[in-house]
């Protein structure tokens, strides 16, 4: 069992080193350089490191992507309390009431007896924080809180599997497949005639609809889009295995022969079909 005063002791000093880092004698340039906002990319980073680290199974890799995430809730506390918005304790004192108050079959005396039930509480419990009434909130209003807080791919399966179960929805994959066929011709003229901003917003359309023919098919979008990018890696590093000079030398026709080379090698092993 974990000695809690070691883990306080641990605690209060990464507080302060970080305020160490952002002290104006003697701190460092690049994190004094640091404000909440330009921090936001790293918060991003270091949440999916964290995820891929766990996924791994190794647990050093966890601990040390943990402890990198936990570093980047401490700058941002620690820049908050410098202009006087909140600190850390506000922090951890918020989180630590709001599990309260979200588990009263816990600190209380509600009963409960699934977990479906235990989601149900909380959905009313938060609703009533924020002054809403479950039942009589928009339903827009639930869908551009996805769109705001999940990473847009995620977002747009969430908010299409929630638009899907109040019957906005096709009869049949066909329907799916022509949206798909639809919204594919529209980016194409809109890449030969639009303008920049009426591209990106066709190509949203078309990745929407790419989207609802993985939820159709039961698919996860995000993953089967990691395991591609895992994929591509994998070939160009068997492409090097085999080279003697940088990838960048070489003609387009002999890297096209190289990656076919690494495609079917992967392919033999199991681990790039």
């Amino acid at each position: 069992m974990e000695n809690n005063n070691e883990t306080l002791v641990a605690l209060q000093e990464l507080i302060e080193v970080v305020a160490k880092l952002r002290s104006p004698d003697g701190g460092c340039p690049w994190d004094l350089a640091q404000t909440a906002e330009t921090l936001t990319p790293y918060v991003i980073e270091e949440a999916y490191e964290v995820v891929d680290a766990i996924k791994s199974g190794d647990k050093g890799a966890i601990a040390e992507e943990l402890g990198d995430l936990l570093l980047q809730v401490v700058l941002q506390g620690q820049i908050a309390s410098e202009s006087g918005q909140f600190s850390l304790k506000e922090i951890t004192q918020g989180i630590s009431q709001k599990l309260i108050r979200r588990h009263p079959h816990v600190f209380g005396d509600v009963s409960v007896a699934s977990v479906d039930e235990v989601r149900q509480n909380w959905e009313q419990i938060k609703a009533a924080e924020k002054g809403e009434v479950p039942e009589v909130q928009k339903f827009s209003a639930k869908l551009a809180r996805y769109g705001r807080t999940l990473p847009p791919m995620t977002a747009a399966m969430k908010i299409s599997q929630k638009a899907a179960a109040i019957g906005f929805e096709w009869e049949n994959i066909q329907g799916v497949w022509d949206k798909f066929h639809e919204e594919l011709g529209e980016f194409q003229q809109a890449l030969a005639e639009e303008t920049p901003a009426r591209q990106e917003a066709e190509l949203g359309d078309l990745l929407f609809a790419v989207i609802q023919l993985a939820r159709w098919h039961n698919l996860d979008p995000s993953a089967a889009l990691q395991g591609t990018n895992q994929r591509f890696v994998q070939r160009l590093e068997k492409m090097e295995a085999v080279v003697n000079r940088p990838l960048s030398d070489y003609s387009l026709d002999e890297l096209e022969k190289l990656w076919q080379q690494a495609k079917a090698q992967l392919a033999q092993e199991g681990s790039g079909e």
